[in-house]
């Protein structure tokens, strides 16, 4: 995998509480290498995409955290033939002393006279120390090869324009490991609502984290949406009204377990707790 104009070797992920779909990258104990000096030549072959860096909202809590995670992501991401977007960075968990930090990624890499785009979601491990918070691990999705065939549902939402995926959400879907009951909900909201979709399969804990209970993300029986209607479902100005009703209609669609950051009702139906303040979780059964 290439982060930062740099081939990573990734480790093989043993036990532990990130996902069977995700791996684990090193991380360094070297200063990374001075900037190139600026009168250096610009290489020859096509232009990457500008990017610019990612900001937290000012609704978010613990931005400290989040911005610790994405600014070594958006480093790595970084070369003079690779380019690093974060679409967005939500919470995987959020306890007092640690955290799980998601960085949902869109990229290109110049290859020859192209550019290849690409994209990761990484969980990005983090502890709390006095001055902050220290990165511990960084696990990035591997969704899997494509499959053969993939189900009607599957070929729907990969097409639709209704349903905005991140790159490892489209290669999740594409990998036919995604359960038909997720994709039909994610097509019914999406004929009320545009569906901003975060986290799919790839890339989220295996556990529920701070717990022993395995999460429905790796088992491909849940999706989390950040934006409804272009509207971030963390931002003080997205309608509480939208939230709920999205959060209602998910449930409608057949999720068994609702989160976001309002409590509509009793569990598992309905939960809120803080890692599920910036964006809404719809988990099914089968």
């Amino acid at each position: 995998m290439w982060l930062g104009g740099t081939a990573i070797v990734l480790a093989a992920c043993g036990g532990g509480s990130h996902s069977p779909s995700s791996a684990t990258v090193p991380l360094p104990t070297h200063s990374p290498p001075p900037p190139p000096s600026p009168s250096r030549s610009p290489r020859p072959g096509p232009e990457l995409p500008v990017v610019h860096e990612w900001r937290p909202d000012p609704n978010d809590l613990a931005p400290d955290c989040k911005l610790t995670a994405v600014r070594r992501i958006e480093a790595m991401g970084k070369g003079s033939d690779t380019a690093l977007q974060v679409i967005f960075a939500q919470y995987g968990g959020l306890l007092s002393d640690s955290a799980s930090v998601l960085v949902v990624t869109r990229s290109w890499r110049r290859h020859g006279h192209r550019v290849v785009p690409g994209g990761h979601t990484f969980d990005v491990r983090l502890s709390r120390v006095p001055n902050g918070w220290r990165i511990t691990a960084i696990h990035p999705s591997v969704p899997g090869p494509p499959a053969r065939v993939l189900t009607p549902a599957a070929r729907r939402v990969l097409a639709s324009n209704r349903v905005v995926l991140p790159p490892a959400g489209e290669a999740d879907i594409a990998s036919g490991q995604v359960h038909d009951s997720v994709l039909g909900a994610m097509l019914t909201l999406g004929a009320s609502y545009r569906v901003g979709v975060s986290v799919v399969r790839s890339g989220h804990p295996l556990y529920v984290f701070g717990t022993d209970r395995l999460s429905d993300h790796p088992q491909g029986r849940a999706f989390d949406t950040w934006q409804i209607d272009g509207h971030p479902v963390v931002s003080a100005r997205t309608s509480r009204s939208l939230v709920e009703e999205y959060m209602h209609a998910a449930a409608a669609a057949g999720s068994y377990n609702v989160g976001g950051p309002y409590l509509l009702g009793a569990a598992p139906q309905f939960f809120s707790d803080d890692t599920h303040h910036d964006h809404v979780h719809a988990g099914f059964t089968t």
